[in-house]
């Protein structure tokens, strides 16, 4: 369990339920590698996309990298108490909400608020643990929880670790008209010591126009210190940018997906090339696949298939992403929810695959092309570890995706192959296929 933290000299939380919650017993059970592009097996992993509950992920994650992550983001419900769900497919573009088609994201509905501090305290104390000497966390929410969330941390990390009070904010419509509209969330930064990383040069911004023009006309202005206007400026704790938009390049139509940008930011201000950077509330991933762009090593965890299965995709459409690992938290993976009967085409030293959709479900019915996200090829099965050699991929808001993927073995023999498929719910589709190149 995570170690009892000072108490803070000015205030902590009580309720009922507060007591440490004992994590859930268990391992991470290894479900594959990834090999995005045909990269070499003897690439390093550099990322671990955990499917499974978070609390038990981070009690065994400790294990290995208790005080060695140096970056955590965190992004969990935000106490709305609603159920949050995902616009799929090609319809999501739609202003006619009778066309969408639609899955399960995850839920943000409590009992009452002391259920809910006793989800997030716990998991707060796991991640000052986890978190490096000089680590830093980002803890994202609103108006709902952020003062809550605010006093807990000050008891968790100490009141003086407090770096900053971050306000984001966006546009968009709002039904309000009874108050003023909410139009921004709070992200609060904590230190774990007064050694942090902070890279100021690397989040740098122009200078608004006006304060150039300032400059230019008075060797006055800035009480008589002229600031290097090229250089730009750290921003203040106040950020403006857009919501991902229905229309957006980056749009997966996961519910409260985080623009690319601003976890940009965070990324280069608080780590460096080659640290660790965890998200154990990953949703739709954007964290990690950030955190794979910029040569971050990352670890990414949620328990939601809708969100497992996005994340996936978003890391398979990564440019440049390096191999990386699936988990689960489950002692055996997911179970198999639809058939997938391929059909074998093999030419010289040349196979290919070819899949025949519709495929049937094990509970009855079929699961259309149309549904289908991912499907990946493990070339050289041998029955324990699924490494992901070849992936079609069906890229966000798109109708179409490759139903024959091919690969040449570099001799002849027998060979065993192993499909693996997920729909756009989070479902799966796995089978085994025997192959024999002839000489």
């Amino acid at each position: 369990m995570p170690r009892r933290t000072r108490r803070s000299p000015f205030a902590h939380l009580a309720w009922d339920g507060r007591e440490e919650v004992e994590p859930p017993q268990g391992r991470l059970h290894p479900w594959g590698m990834t090999y995005v592009d045909g990269q070499s097996q003897g690439a390093d992993p550099r990322g671990d996309l955990i499917y499974g509950e978070n609390l038990a992920a981070m009690a065994v994650l400790a294990g290995e990298w208790e005080g060695k992550i140096d970056l955590i983001y965190a992004d969990p419900p935000f106490l709305t108490g609603k159920a949050y769900r995902a616009r799929i497919g090609h319809s999501e573009d739609s202003r006619r909400p009778g066309e969408w088609r639609t899955a399960h994201g995850y839920q943000d509905a409590w009992r009452d608020g002391a259920e809910y501090l006793s989800m997030l305290y716990p998991r707060l104390q796991w991640m000052h643990r986890l978190l490096s000497p000089t680590g830093t966390l980002y803890l994202h929410l609103d108006w709902h929880a952020s003062a809550y969330a605010r006093v807990l941390l000050d008891e968790i990390f100490g009141p003086d670790r407090l770096l900053n009070e971050i306000i984001w904010i966006y546009h968009g419509p709002s039904p309000i008209r009874s108050a003023f509209k909410r139009k921004h969330d709070t992200i609060l930064v904590y230190t774990k010591s007064s050694q942090y990383t902070f890279n100021a040069d690397a989040v740098r911004v122009p200078y608004d126009p006006s304060t150039v023009r300032t400059f230019k006309a008075s060797a006055k202005a800035g009480f008589g210190k002229k600031p290097d206007l090229a250089r730009g400026k750290v921003p203040e704790d106040w950020w403006y940018f857009p919501v991902v938009a229905r229309m957006h390049k980056e749009r997966t139509g996961y519910p409260t997906q985080k623009p690319e940008a601003l976890l940009e930011r965070i990324i280069l201000a608080s780590s460096n090339p080659g640290d660790v950077v965890a998200d154990f509330f990953s949703g739709s991933g954007t964290a990690a696949c950030v955190s794979a762009r910029l040569n971050r090593r990352w670890i990414a965890c949620d328990p939601a298939p809708l969100a497992f299965v996005t994340a996936y995709r978003r890391l398979l459409l990564t440019p440049a992403a390096s191999p990386f690992r699936l988990w689960t938290t489950a002692a055996s993976p997911p179970s198999e929810s639809f058939k997938l009967e391929p059909g074998i085409q093999i030419q010289g030293r040349i196979a290919e695959i070819r899949l025949s959709p519709p495929f049937r479900q094990s509970s009855g019915g079929t699961v259309p092309l149309e549904d289908l996200a991912l499907w990946e090829v493990d070339w050289n099965y041998d029955g324990a570890c699924f490494r992901s050699r070849s992936q079609a991929v069906r890229r966000f808001r798109s109708e179409e995706i490759p139903i024959t993927l091919r690969h040449e073995y570099p001799s002849t023999g027998a060979y065993s192959a192993a499909l693996r498929a997920f729909d756009l719910h989070g479902r799966l589709g796995f089978c085994t296929l025997s192959l024999q190149i002839p000489a």
